[in-house]
């Protein structure tokens, strides 16, 4: 035996209809309240995940409440997973999980008289079997000093020398068996199956002692112990046809009831509009609700916000210059920036020279794409390198807070980025960047066109409000449906800039038409004189419509992501 010291918070939590709650963490009640019981569930597993936060791992939670029991594991950044099968509080044990104990019979009955621990005794072969517990024992256990002695076991002894016990005994099972049985608390004769450790890639787990709350749970290919005759226990096969689908859900809500059983965020007080006026002019006496104009506002923001599954990379595109690539790519990376944070980068993949770099602001360098390339190795296969290590490559839009990387603005330099250098760069730059939006050239006939394209998670088609620019869209559009992008092109955004304060109306009808019969939807921007001059771009110095407009804009790309 092995003595094992839990490093890890036990957690149970009870929530009730009425809109109050209860949350113990090691031994330490809190009582939670909220405005519904959705409410106490959303504050319990917020305070659940700031402990996992704390001790940077996750956690086990078992939340129960009027229906049953949830077995649930807590992650630091706020995930939530089941951790077994939900456990109804009508239902009756059955074959599987009716627990068969070889204990002595005062610790058999304090078990069974206890309401709060949930226990499965699992038999001892009779050669290891003892008639009693010693005083010795007791003592390695660490239960002699909590008051517990051998001649009688009452359930309030029980229960509180079981949550005082520091130090819990664990039992090795045979190297045979140790694929299916999970680890094994024990009191010397009475086997207690307290928890099951069922993350092979960490060890560290197994330092989890499981609160005598927990529900038992099975081992990963076992539905649970089953009796068998002579009074010992069968593992089931959990893909056994005779065990109904219904035994292994539980029959009750799973865990997507459970988080979608939070009521939605409730708006705050008006900001805009003359809604946010008066409770400004009112000291918030007069607070009216949000108009129809400031709740779009605050959807499109959620859409920018939303959780991305890795990196996702933004491809902007057409084949005709003066488009108006760089500036959508430039207004798409800030928008993403201010509105999600850090960790976002524009970068201009012309084969040769573009013109990102100079639309961006500038930096104490003027290192490109292709000084990053020559050095990439100090990225791509270093395990130390960090994403501030980048700074003498990219250049930081203050305010904006995003990052630009420029293409090679020597005129007289030979060097290109071609297919494979494309690669190279993305490969390093998604370990660092959440969102990639790239800025394409004008051939699409180049091997770093078309390899951007291919890297794509979202293919942006921007023209302006114009014949050239948008036959240059449209083209585009036909060529990489023939190339097998068919796919793309359907949830592609188009995005129609104007050119001028007064765009061609008919023109923009027809473009309209076109446009969204190919791709995902189309989305209007205005002409904003601050961006004619064709200098660094200034986020601040646009019209409030223009800010906006790319919002949208950013907010129907985010969506496709």
């Amino acid at each position: 035996m092995t003595q094992n010291i839990s490093e890890l918070p036990r957690i149970r939590a009870m929530i009730r209809s009425d809109g109050t709650g209860e949350l113990v963490i090691d031994g330490v009640s809190s009582r939670v309240t909220a405005a519904d019981e959705a409410g106490v569930r959303e504050e319990i597993i917020n305070r659940v995940t700031d402990a996992a936060r704390a001790i940077d791992r996750a956690v086990r939670l078992t939340a129960e409440d009027e229906q049953g029991k949830s077995p649930l594991i807590v992650h630091p950044n706020g995930d939530v997973e089941d951790d077994g099968a939900f456990i109804p509080t009508s239902s009756e044990p059955g074959p599987a999980s009716e627990p068969v104990s070889t204990a002595p019979a005062a610790v058999s009955a304090a078990v069974s008289a206890s309401e709060d621990v949930e226990l499965i005794a699992l038999v001892v072969p009779a050669e290891q079997q003892k008639s009693g517990f010693d005083t010795a024992e007791l003592q390695a256990a660490g239960l002699d000093d909590a008051g517990l002695g051998t001649a009688a076991l009452d359930t309030a002894t029980l229960k509180e020398a079981m949550r005082d016990a520091d130090v819990i005994q664990q039992i090795e099972p045979a190297p045979s068996a140790r694929a299916h049985v999970p680890p094994l608390t024990a009191f010397d004769g009475l086997v207690l199956d307290l928890d099951a450790d069922t993350d092979d890639e960490d060890d560290q787990e197994q330092d989890l002692a499981a609160s005598p709350f927990s529900a038992p749970r099975a081992a990963t290919n076992l539905v649970g112990p089953a009796p068998v005759p002579g009074g010992t226990f069968a593992e089931v096969p959990a893909d056994d046809p005779s065990i109904a689908p219904a035994a292994l859900a539980g029959g009750g809500p799973n865990l997507a009831d459970f988080m979608n059983s939070r009521p939605p965020l409730v708006a705050g007080p008006a900001l805009l509009g003359w809604q946010g006026t008066v409770r400004r002019l009112t000291g918030g006496l007069v607070s009216p609700a949000p108009g129809t104009g400031e709740m779009s506002h605050r959807a499109a923001v959620a859409s920018v916000q939303r959780s991305l599954v890795g990196p996702r990379t933004i491809v902007v595109l057409n084949p005709k210059g003066g488009a108006h690539k760089t500036t959508a790519t430039l207004l798409i990376a800030a928008t993403f920036g201010i509105h999600r944070g850090g960790y976002t980068l524009a970068w201009d993949n012309n084969e040769t020279m573009g013109t990102l770099g100079v639309r961006a602001q500038t930096a104490a360098h003027t290192n490109t794409a292709v000084d990053l390339l020559r050095d990439l190795d100090n990225f791509a296969y270093s395990s130390s390198a960090r994403v501030g290590d980048l700074d003498n490559y990219v250049r930081n839009q203050g305010d904006a807070r995003f990052d630009a990387l420029a293409s090679d603005l020597d005129p007289a330099g030979a060097a290109s980025i071609d297919d494979v250098a494309f690669g190279k760069l993305h490969a390093a730059l998604s370990r660092f960047y959440r969102v990639l939006i790239i800025d394409t050239g004008n051939n699409m006939r180049a091997s770093n066109w078309e390899a951007a394209v291919d890297a794509a998670d979202q293919l942006v088609v921007v023209s302006t409000i114009r014949e050239d620019t948008a036959y240059g869209a449209a083209s585009l559009l036909d060529g990489l449906r023939q190339k097998g992008h068919a796919d793309k092109v359907a949830q592609a955004v188009t995005i129609l800039a104007s050119p001028a304060k007064t765009a061609d109306r008919h023109l923009s009808v027809r473009l309209h038409d076109h446009f969204s019969k190919l791709t995902r939807t189309v989305v209007d921007v205005p002409y904003d004189s601050a961006l004619v001059a064709g200098g660094s771009l200034n986020y601040d110095a646009l019209a409030p419509r223009t800010r906006e407009a790319w919002l949208v804009a950013t907010a129907a790309i985010a969506e496709g992501l």
